[in-house]
C-alpha cells in the first residue's frame, strides 16, 4: 500500500478506513471492531478516520474498547475531528446544532477524544466544519497549543474552502497538513472550482470523504456512470467501487479516499482500487458520463 507523507514524521496509508458508522453496526464488540481493523491492516490500510460526533459521540469509545489491552494503537494512525456540537449524546442539552472553534471547546474535545479512545495522542486533528464565528487568532493558538502539548501530532481541516484555510493558517505556527472534502465521481465540483487546484499548488494532500457518493453511484438515476464503471471493472476483474475509487487515486493531487463500511467482506476488498489502471481516456470517459455531456 502506497503511503503519503503529511509531515516529515507522519505518513498515512493511501486508503483510509472511515469509522463514521462504527457505532451504528449491530455488533460493536471489541472483537468485531478488531476484526475490521485487522482486515484493514492485512492490506496495508493503517489510517483510521474518526470524529467526536460520529455515532452520536459514541464511535470513539467503540474504537477505544477495541484498542484497549492490545498493541493495535502502535500499528495505526488515528484521525479525529472536533467543533460540531449537535443536540445528541453528551451535548443533548444543546438548543441547536452549531459549530464551536473556541479554545475551551477545542481543548475539551481533544481531552474527551483521548479519554474515550484510551490513547495518549491523536495523530491528526481536523476542524470538522468552517465556523462563521471563528476567531482565527483564538482557534489557531489553541491548535498550536494542542500540538505543543504532545496531545496532537498534526493539524488539518475538513470542508474548508481555500479562503477558510488561508484565514486559519495565517494565525498558526503549525502548518495545516490536509483538508478532508467531499470528492467522488458524482461530487466532482472540487475538480473545477479551485478547491483541489489550491491544495495541489501548495502541495498538501487531500482526504476525500464519501468517495462512493454515499452509494448514489449504484442508484438507477446514475446508470450511465455505473455502466462505464462496470465495463472497466469487468475488464480488470474488480468491483465497480474499486474503479470509482481508482478514479480519485489517478488524480495528481494525492487524494486519500476515506472508505467507510461495516462489512468485513467489503473491507477485505478495499485495496482492489490500488490495482486498477486507468488511462487518461478511461478517466475522461468516467468524467464525461458523470457530467452527462462532453467536456467543453
Amino acid at each position: 500500500m502506497q503511503r503519503i507523507d503529511l509531515t516529515g514524521t507522519l505518513s498515512f496509508s493511501r486508503l483510509v478506513y472511515g469509522m463514521w458508522r462504527l457505532a451504528d453496526d449491530v455488533n460493536t464488540s471489541p472483537e468485531h471492531v478488531r476484526n475490521k481493523m485487522s482486515a484493514c491492516l492485512d492490506q496495508g490500510i493503517t489510517t483510521m478516520d474518526q470524529a467526536d460526533i460520529y455515532g452520536g459521540y459514541a464511535a470513539e469509545q467503540v474504537l477505544g474498547g477495541a484498542l484497549r489491552g492490545t498493541a493495535l494503537r502502535n500499528q495505526i494512525e488515528i484521525v479525529t475531528k472536533c467543533d460540531i456540537v449537535a443536540p445528541v449524546g453528551r451535548y443533548s442539552a444543546a438548543p441547536v446544532k452549531y459549530y464551536d472553534t473556541s479554545r475551551a471547546h477545542i481543548m475539551a474535545s481533544v481531552d474527551h477524544s483521548l479519554t474515550l479512545m484510551g490513547i495518549d495522542h491523536i495523530d491528526l486533528l481536523l476542524i470538522h466544519r468552517p465556523d462563521p464565528l471563528m476567531d482565527h487568532f483564538e482557534t489557531g493558538a489553541a491548535l498550536d497549543a494542542v500540538v505543543a502539548s504532545g496531545k496532537v501530532r498534526a493539524i488539518g481541516v475538513s470542508n474548508f474552502k481555500p479562503y477558510d484555510w488561508d484565514l486559519l493558517q495565517s494565525a498558526m505556527t503549525q502548518e495545516l497538513v490536509t483538508n478532508q472534502i467531499e470528492v467522488s465521481v458524482l461530487a466532482h465540483s472540487a475538480l473545477t472550482n479551485g478547491d483541489i487546484a489550491f491544495h495541489q499548488r501548495i502541495a498538501t494532500p487531500l482526504m476525500a470523504w464519501s468517495p462512493l457518493a454515499g452509494g448514489a453511484l449504484f442508484a438507477d438515476d446514475h446508470k450511465a456512470v455505473y455502466t462505464v464503471l462496470q465495463q472497466i471493472a469487468d475488464a480488470q476483474s474488480v468491483d465497480v467501487s474499486a474503479v470509482a475509487v481508482a478514479w480519485l487515486l489517478a488524480h495528481p493531487a494525492q487524494i486519500l479516499p476515506v472508505m467507510g463500511t461495516n462489512s468485513i467482506e467489503r473491507i477485505k476488498g478495499l485495496s482492489q482500487a490500488t490495482d486498477v489502471t486507468l488511462s487518461r481516456a478511461a478517466w475522461y470517459e468516467i468524467y464525461t458520463a458523470a457530467l452527462g455531456r462532453e467536456v467543453a
